[in-house]
């Protein structure tokens, strides 16, 4: 049976999670088998490049099945650039406002001449509903995570 998780990466330090998962690149790797090593270490293997893409980054410095270093994890998913160059590889990660910020906002839209119990009463329905729509972060990615039992 394989079971699938999914993550949202969102831009900036979202992609830290999987830097706390990866499972330490130390020691003799020669020294066992992979299907040893599969079993005995903790953790989530360091990730490699993939992909026909991967020839298109890093002025043709990455090749497929290299190790993603923290820097170039940082580049990609964090900023959305390229991981060697750090040429933006698209339209920059939107950012957004704050939910104080918000609220800020849109209570200096009100109108000036509302009385104090009814601009009491917008400041209020104002905090609820940026409450409730909450924190917006921008997406770099999904992680999916297929798993079978060990």
């Amino acid at each position: 049976m394989v079971t699938v998780s999914m993550r949202v990466m969102s831009a900036g330090d979202g992609y830290k999670y999987l830097l706390r998962t990866v499972a330490a690149a130390d020691g003799d790797r020669e020294l066992s088998t992979p299907l040893t090593r599969y079993y005995a270490e903790a953790g989530t293997p360091p990730g490699q490049w993939l992909g026909s893409g991967v020839a298109s980054l890093g002025k043709g410095q990455l090749a497929v099945g290299d190790r993603v270093s923290e820097a170039q994890l940082q580049l990609v998913m964090g900023m959305g650039r390229d991981p060697i160059t750090g040429d933006p590889l698209g339209l920059a990660f939107p950012v957004y406002k704050s939910v104080p910020q918000r609220i800020e906002a849109r209570i200096a839209d009100l109108d000036p001449s509302l009385s104090p119990g009814a601009k009491g009463e917008a400041v209020a329905r104002i905090e609820g509903e940026e409450a409730e729509r909450g924190k917006r972060r921008a997406v770099a990615g999904f992680d999916f995570t297929f798993s079978v039992p060990k």
